[in-house]
């Protein structure tokens, strides 16, 4: 049964903010002008990553259904005369990579995930089979705009970042996937139910698919 004790929580709900309010909010926690090359997704995931500082024995298990699809909306709205700026935005590296990069920090092991209903038991089975003493699993989505009505984007902004340890010193919860077998009730967690799960900091013993029963307990 792979577990792991959660040694640090944050998370970021921004949810209906727009992106130049989000860039003004958090400026401050990055160089000057950094995030005027930053997507929103990598200024919220950023700001939840940098308290727990990665370092390069860590593995990071990143998660993301719909990533930054609203880079490439704005990129096709500036259309007819298209912007070199935004089609360079489009083209970024992911949330997690241009903080890692902007740090110049390495890590051990880097594992982006994406998915749907199934993605948070998938994210978190990865975090805890990892074979580093320090795992930190995070994730999260930008809102979308007309992309949303094919379903292709989220209809909020959040980011959260995990700290997951194999030794329960300065614990605050502990994580843990158990297989089961597949019930008549097993259900899915997307990834917002995920978020507010933490954000909430709510216990929880879930079946899931696929043979998956989530455990999440706090102190």
């Amino acid at each position: 049964m792979p577990e792991r004790w959660i040694t640090a929580l944050h998370t970021d709900d921004a949810g209906a903010e727009d992106a130049a309010a989000t860039r003004e909010r958090l400026r401050d926690r990055f160089p000057r002008n950094a995030t005027r090359r930053m997507t929103r997704l990598g200024i919220v995931l950023g700001s939840v990553l940098q308290p727990l500082e990665p370092g390069e024995r860590d593995a990071l298990v990143y998660a993301s259904t719909h990533a930054e699809t609203h880079a490439l909306e704005d990129y096709l709205d500036s259309f007819p005369t298209p912007s070199p700026t935004l089609f360079q935005t489009s083209i970024h590296p992911s949330a997690v990579q241009q903080n890692l990069i902007q740090r110049q920090q390495p890590v051990r092991e880097f594992l982006p995930l994406t998915g749907g209903a199934d993605l948070p038991a998938l994210a978190v089975t990865a975090a805890l089979l990892s074979p580093a003493t320090r795992v930190i699993l995070c994730g999260g989505e930008e809102r979308g705009g007309w992309l949303l009505d094919a379903g292709h984007a989220s209809d909020r902004t959040f980011a959260f970042a995990l700290a997951l340890s194999d030794e329960p010193t300065g614990a605050i919860g502990k994580i843990s996937i158990q297989p089961t077998d597949l019930a008549a009730d097993a259900g899915s967690l997307p990834l917002p139910a995920f978020f507010d799960l933490l954000r909430e900091r709510r216990a929880c013993d879930l079946t899931l698919r696929p043979g998956r029963r989530l455990v999440i307990s706090w102190t």
